[in-house]
């Protein structure tokens, strides 16, 4: 995602190949304690499997509890980027994804633009990666929304953007979290737009 609001910068943000093409069917909701039911072969079953050895290292992992937490975490994640928010973001950031963030603010404030993003609603989301590594749970998102970003000028002349015209965007952002930690919360590790 471009949480800059312009095509311009997209480079300034951490990537990470996106998922295959193939989209993966909708997980059923699982129950506490079964396994993630899976009716397709192939990326889904990758899907499951990580899913499966989550909960296994954290038991009170769920799915769709995560997506929600994705939501929001996105949400907040873009509007303090938008207003600049440094200590907003610093916990829901990796070290690295921080410091990008943080480079596109300080570039965005050098230049005297001001960025306005607004999210009009979320049309989709849907778990696409799910990975144990060690003792550290990866999850990728796929967020679509439908948002308003206008970068202004100092004067408040249009950079980049309309502020009357929403577009409709796919984000793949993926989550971490250490599951033998006590703190229950997930940071942004990577971001890319589809």
């Amino acid at each position: 995602m471009s949480l800059a609001g312009n095509e311009r910068r997209r480079e300034l943000f951490v990537r990470r190949e996106r998922p295959g093409p193939e989209k993966a069917p909708a997980l059923v909701e699982p129950s506490k304690n079964g396994p993630i039911p899976v009716s397709d072969a192939g990326p889904a079953d990758r899907i499951a499997e990580g899913l499966n050895q989550i909960r296994r290292a954290d038991p009170s992992f769920d799915p769709s509890q995560f997506l929600e937490g994705a939501r929001i975490a996105f949400d907040m994640i873009v509007t303090a980027f938008a207003n600049g928010d440094k200590a907003g973001l610093r916990a829901l950031l990796s070290d690295e994804v921080f410091q990008q963030f943080t480079t596109a603010i300080d570039e965005r404030a050098a230049a005297k633009e001001t960025l306005e993003t607004r999210i009009l609603q979320f049309d989709d989301a849907d778990i696409v990666e799910a990975e144990l590594l060690g003792r550290n749970a990866q999850v990728t998102s796929k967020l679509v929304s439908h948002q308003i970003n206008v970068t202004r000028a100092m004067d408040g002349s249009i950079v980049d953007g309309d502020p009357e015209h929403s577009i409709e965007k796919t984000d793949y952002w993926t989550f971490a979290r250490d599951t033998r930690s006590s703190d229950p919360n997930w940071v942004l590790v990577a971001t890319s737009s589809g």
